[in-house]
């Protein structure tokens, strides 16, 4: 007789404009896929009840690109549509899951393994949490309860669920230690940087 895993959802967070990159990072692509799909099919090979994907707006090139994935969109209407806004517009979505995984789009190391040692280290967690430690801070990916979703104070812009899984004593929260995973794709350094490791493809 086998048990089935708690019920987990995965909400990923792609509706960041990349001012800083100058261009959409969303659209940059590894070994031919882009990120957004790479990060969505990440997603559904944790085999979640659900997947939600945070965009800033409901476009045909999106849905296309997202076909062939179980997914959900969600829009995020700030026009400012920082991590704090996509977090608050998940929340209907999400707060009754007892584990959310939280993720981005602009992190090209990123494996299913990465996800699934998340996962798993949460449930033995004493706060049901687990992060990615990344220069020595909690960060997502992480996994959170669904109900933190309604309770994510203005004003906290980028940082998301960062200041509270800080706040947890640090023995409560399953820490998932990943250098790799520092390298995510803000500015033009980062996306040179990660082509030289052959994280992104050349064009594209």
């Amino acid at each position: 007789m086998t048990t089935r895993a708690p019920a987990h959802a995965v909400v990923v967070l792609a509706a960041g404009g990349s001012t800083r990159l100058g261009q959409p990072k969303q659209w940059l692509c590894r070994d031919g896929e882009t990120l957004l799909h790479r990060a969505v099919r990440l997603a559904t090979e944790t085999a979640p009840d659900a997947v939600w994907v945070v965009v800033a707006e409901a476009s045909e090139a999106t849905s296309q690109a997202l076909a062939d994935l179980r997914c959900t969109q969600l829009v995020n209407t700030s026009p400012t549509a920082d991590m704090a806004d996509s977090l608050r517009t998940a929340a209907d979505a999400v707060r009754a899951v007892p584990q959310v995984l939280v993720m981005l789009c602009d992190q090209p190391a990123l494996t299913r393994g990465h996800l699934r040692a998340l996962l798993d280290g949460a449930r033995g967690s004493a706060s049901g949490c687990a992060a990615t430690l990344l220069h020595g801070l909690a960060a997502v990916p992480a996994v959170v309860p669904g109900h933190w979703f309604d309770a994510v104070p203005s004003g906290t812009g980028r940082g998301g669920f960062r200041q509270r899984l800080r706040a947890l004593p640090r023995e409560t929260v399953f820490l998932l230690p990943s250098t790799e995973l520092e390298l995510d794709i803000d500015t033009p350094d980062d996306l040179r940087a990660a082509r030289q490791q052959g994280l992104i493809d050349a064009k594209g």
